[in-house]
């Protein structure tokens, strides 16, 4: 893989950080901004939505500017966001602060996408995106237990402060690695817009999109409501909270680099004995919760599953919408954020109920289930490849 898909993945661990960093943030947040913990919360809803709506809208906006130079924008404008953020003491602008943080993030991921299938052969899409998502996946392993640590010990501000430092070398990487011209022309000689934007009528593309949704919320249902089923339903104490992140997220790097091998050429397989997996494990999951060496097992393995599935899904995404060469990746990126936006929503509904801390680990069940429903009879389009053919 050539190196400036790497140099890609830095800006996404930095901007992945940024994304899962306020769970172990809000009671501090709240606190210093006098506000409740649950207005503090919706710091993460208005990042979510934000990368929903932000992707195809920004990447729209930035089609006609060379690949290179949005990027940077994009990554500079996250940086300004989270130095306002970190120097603030009004929850209003902190709160602007993380709109204007999504919609960076959501730009730069739609076009990163982009840019990452054109530096690569046709048919590796799905090895430049599982190098491209290892930056997301090393930000759940490191970045997102690190800045809980950083936060607990210097303050909120301080792990915002991280973030934004992380961005320079992310942006030097852009800088000197990623080549401009050949991005450029490729975007000057595409269809126009709103040819791209009609490759969203076709249903094998909503099709993909919507089974990448779902399986990425199944994954952020039961990882956002984490923490309360090692404190509460194993009975650790709170230092374990960090060790599952970083098992979740050791899996999830293990899910996508195994599943970037398989997904251009073989993702049908990957999908039939991987979605299978993945809908056993989070019931199982929630019954064995109690038993700490089992929990800390499968979190591991469902967070290898769950990456595995969605990363296939969403190279599946690519290639249905390779119509769409400035837009693709905007629209994968709706896929992936919605999944994350609904998920939490869905598993915070079951906490009230008998099954308590254990009930997101049931809902991300349910919708794996329901994922898998709706792939089983349409299997063979899933599994096409982009002329229609179905791959081995």
């Amino acid at each position: 893989m050539p190196l400036p898909l790497y140099l890609l993945a830095v800006a996404v661990f930095a901007m992945g950080t940024s994304e899962f960093m306020l769970a172990g943030l809000l009671p501090d947040i709240a606190s210093d901004l006098d506000v409740t913990v649950g207005t503090a919360g919706t710091l993460t809803s208005a990042f979510a939505i934000g990368m929903v709506v932000g992707a195809p809208l920004v990447a729209a906006l930035a089609r006609s500017r060379p690949g290179r130079s949005a990027l940077l924008g994009f990554v500079l404008v996250f940086l300004a966001a989270h130095v306002v953020g970190a120097a603030t003491a009004c929850f209003p602008v902190l709160f602007a602060s993380r709109v204007v943080a999504a919609l960076a993030y959501a730009g730069f991921l739609a076009v990163a996408l982009t840019t990452a299938t054109r530096l690569v052969p046709p048919d590796k899409k799905g090895r430049a995106l599982a190098v491209l998502l290892s930056g997301t996946t090393v930000a759940t392993v490191a970045g997102v237990p690190g800045g809980s640590v950083l936060g607990a010990l210097l303050g909120w501000r301080a792990t915002f402060w991280a973030v934004a430092a992380l961005c320079l070398p992310a942006a030097l990487g852009i800088v000197r690695g990623i080549p401009a011209r050949r991005v450029q022309e490729a975007a000057v000689a595409g269809p126009a817009l709103r040819s791209e934007l009609a490759q969203l009528k076709r249903p094998r593309l909503l099709l993909v999109m919507l089974l990448g949704a779902t399986v990425n919320a199944a994954t952020f249902a039961g990882f956002t409501f984490l923490a309360p089923v090692v404190t509460d339903t194993a009975g650790l104490g709170e230092l374990w909270i960090p060790v599952a992140l970083v098992l979740f997220g050791a899996g999830s790097f293990a899910g996508v680099t195994v599943a970037g091998r398989l997904s251009d050429r073989h993702p049908g397989p990957v999908i039939a004995v991987g979605g299978p997996l993945l809908l056993i494990g989070w019931p199982a999951l929630a019954v064995l919760a109690d038993r700490p060496v089992a929990l800390l097992a499968l979190v591991f393995v469902q967070g290898a599953l769950s990456f595995a599935l969605g990363s296939t899904l969403i190279t599946r995404v690519l290639y249905e919408a390779a119509a769409a060469p400035t837009m693709a990746g905007s629209y994968a990126t709706a896929a992936l954020n919605a999944g994350a936006a609904v998920g939490p929503l869905v598993a915070a509904t079951t906490l009230g109920t008998a099954a308590g801390t254990a009930g997101p680990l049931w809902a991300s069940g349910l919708l794996v289930l329901v994922a898998l429903l709706v792939a089983f009879p349409l299997r063979g389009v899933i599994a096409a490849g982009r002329s229609g053919e179905v791959l081995p």
